[in-house]
């Protein structure tokens, strides 16, 4: 067995000793999700990134976030569900109509393997699977160059990385359930950017329209 396998078999060893054999007077905590279901209050959509695993970075236990996570933490626009395959997009439903959730947080980085693909001044001719998802900020790519033309690649991609975090939430409350639970019962919608390299975490302010980093 490799070694990176057998890691992931101690750390479910580990994790088996935590939550399902240390108990209280109520049972452990999977005893309780089991038996009472799962009702989280925050629904997270974040990228596949190995390095930004939303439970960890919140410190959150089982049960507290229900998380979808895609290349660069996209959210497409609202399209009719008859047609095509919507992976995000269902979870997004499930996460509001079904779970309730009270909030969204959008959770962008740093380093975004996504994002650099789509600011690469030279993008692949033939169309791939992520070249096919990006197109969701195509307009990010556009922007950003015609704005600054002579920035280099890092600025270009940090700053991209922020901006196709707004597109999200625009395309986030382009679902009409969405809209919906904002309107009926105060759902927040939140962009969050964490700055892996510098351990900072921003948000995006609607009033100001621009990230404000959270003093943490």
């Amino acid at each position: 067995m490799k070694n990176s396998l057998y890691r992931l078999i101690v750390g479910f060893r580990r994790f088996r000793e935590k939550y399902f054999l240390q108990e209280d007077a109520d049972g452990s905590i999977y005893t309780r999700l089991a038996a009472s279901g799962q009702t989280p209050k925050t629904l997270l959509i974040g990228c596949s990134d190995s390095r930004v695993d939303p439970a960890i970075l919140t410190g959150a236990s089982p049960g507290e976030l229900f998380v979808v996570r895609n290349v660069a933490n996209l959210v497409p626009p609202c399209e009719t569900s008859d047609i095509g395959f919507h992976g995000t997009s269902s979870a997004i439903e499930f996460a509001v109509q079904n779970l309730k959730v009270e909030n969204v947080i959008i959770l962008g980085h740093r380093q975004c393997g996504g994002i650099r693909a789509l600011m690469s001044r030279e993008r692949r001719q033939n169309a791939t699977f992520v070249s096919q998802w990006m197109m969701i900020v195509d307009e990010v790519h556009h922007h950003l160059h015609a704005a600054h033309p002579n920035a280099d690649d890092e600025t270009l991609c940090r700053l991209a990385e922020m901006e196709s975090i707004q597109v999200s939430l625009r395309n986030l409350r382009s679902f009409p359930f969405v809209q919906d639970a904002i309107a009926t019962r105060n759902m927040n919608v939140i962009g969050v950017y964490f700055d892996l390299e510098q351990g900072q975490l921003w948000h995006f302010d609607d009033v100001s329209n621009a990230f404000v980093r959270l003093p943490v």
